[in-house]
């Protein structure tokens, strides 16, 4: 589902994505997702697949119960499953607030899969992804269920140390590939692609036959490796993971399941694929902060920091921890920032409640603290600020910010460095 947050994963050992990240110090920080990229439901990913001559199941989407039947007698098929359309894991083994229980369903008869979807649509999902309340199901996937003979792992993805696109496979699927990768690393295969020539024939039968297919199924595997390449050019993805990518008795090779992320500064040339992003499921904060180029991590702690750059985010939550106090998220301004974004920051970060003080720890490089100084009071001053606010400035233009700071009258503490800072912002808990 896009970050996720961020913060992001690669591939060490295997490097295969993860969805959650360490914000790492001495105490654990906290654990945390990354920050939000592009989500899409199992759905949307297959029509991409599929788009691109990819073999997947035969499906159809519903929003009502007489729209899963009807597609259900549409399919034709000797077996169906109906699956609920959320972003979080663990589906097969949620509960519905209806009582159904599991959010994926197989059987023979169209007729339950009306009666299935009944109990779906409109009702609340809870897995141990989702929060507390569940997720709301607004949509049904209605797929053709094939069986599996075998099942293999393939995922493509951007690999720093290979200065591009790299192909990884396995022939222990369908299962934690991580865990592949650490007990019997001998198992995991990879080629690195030349992004100029793409993958070449001898590359992707290699691969297909690494992950045992063999006879006319390895052509075939190799032909859908090369498929999932175009894909993943196609709409600048930084990852494409198939697992399982599957056999089946039939003698296909199928794409079951898969996991999509985009490349976000594409997004001006993918309108069509950032505008399929659900959101419904996001932090709202996050979502807001994605709307101002802010990237935004939400933490357990109290005390909100705002910072440029992630390295200087990822110091700051150290120093404050290290300090005794707790951050409530990962605010990251980036460079090339606007007077407005200052603003939408302070506004995000006062949004939480859980906030009793505010850091702001700036290094003008590319900033001018001049209008970072600018968005702080015009903030303070509209925004009503209630908690203790301190700053530290270094860089561009930093004399001139801080005599804007200081001739605001407003009560903002001045800190010499970033552990005077977080001194002050962890005192300034204790007396607020």
């Amino acid at each position: 589902m896009a970050a996720s947050m961020a913060c992001q994963a690669a591939l060490r050992g295997l490097r295969a994505a993860s969805s959650k990240q360490l914000l790492g110090s001495r105490n654990q920080l906290a654990r945390v997702s990354p920050r939000r990229w592009l989500n899409l439901q199992e759905y949307q990913s297959k029509k991409l697949m599929q788009d691109s001559g990819v073999t997947v199941q035969r499906f159809f989407v519903a929003d009502t119960a007489s729209e899963a039947l009807e597609a259900a007698k549409r399919l034709k098929a000797k077996e169906i499953v109906l699956k609920a359309q959320i972003l979080a894991g663990g589906r097969g083994k949620g509960v519905f607030d209806s009582g159904l229980k599991g959010g994926v369903h197989l059987t023979k008869d169209p007729a339950v899969v009306g009666e299935l979807a009944g109990k779906m649509l409109g009702f609340s999902l809870t897995t141990k992804q989702t929060p507390k309340e569940g997720v709301k199901v607004k949509t049904v996937m209605v797929a053709e269920a094939l069986d599996i003979s075998r099942e293999t792992y393939f995922a493509i993805l951007m690999d720093r140390s290979c200065n591009g696109p790299v192909i990884v496979g396995s022939p222990q699927g369908g299962v934690d590939i991580e865990e592949v990768a650490a007990t019997t690393p001998e198992l995991i295969f990879k080629e690195v692609i030349d992004i100029c020539e793409g993958v070449r024939d001898d590359q992707a039968l290699r691969m297909a036959a690494n992950l045992g297919f063999k006879g006319p199924l390895e052509r075939q595997a190799a032909d859908q490796i090369k498929r999932l390449y175009d894909l993943f050019l196609k709409v600048d993805a930084t990852q494409v993971e198939v697992n399982p990518l599957g056999e089946t008795p039939e003698g296909q090779v199928v794409c079951f399941d898969a996991k999509i992320n985009f490349d976000d500064n594409a997004e001006f040339r993918q309108k069509a694929v950032f505008a399929m992003d659900d959101t419904a499921e996001s932090d709202p904060l996050e979502t807001e902060a994605a709307r101002y180029d802010l990237k935004y991590i939400g933490l357990d702690g109290n005390i909100a920091c705002f910072v440029n750059g992630a390295g200087l985010a990822m110091a700051t939550c150290d120093i404050i921890d290290l300090h005794g106090g707790k951050p409530a998220n990962f605010l990251d301004l980036g460079g090339g920032v606007k007077e407005n974004q200052v603003y939408a920051a302070f506004k995000l970060l006062t949004a939480d409640p859980k906030v009793e003080a505010i850091l702001v720890n700036i290094f003008g490089g590319i900033v001018n603290c001049a209008i970072i100084a600018n968005g702080i009071t015009k903030a303070c001053r509209e925004l009503e600020l209630k908690v203790p606010l301190v700053v530290r400035l270094e860089g561009t233009n930093v004399q001139e910010a801080k005599r804007i700071l200081s001739e605001s009258g407003l009560p903002i503490t001045s800190a010499t460095d970033l552990d005077d800072a977080a001194k002050k912002a962890v005192a300034a808990i204790g007396k607020n």
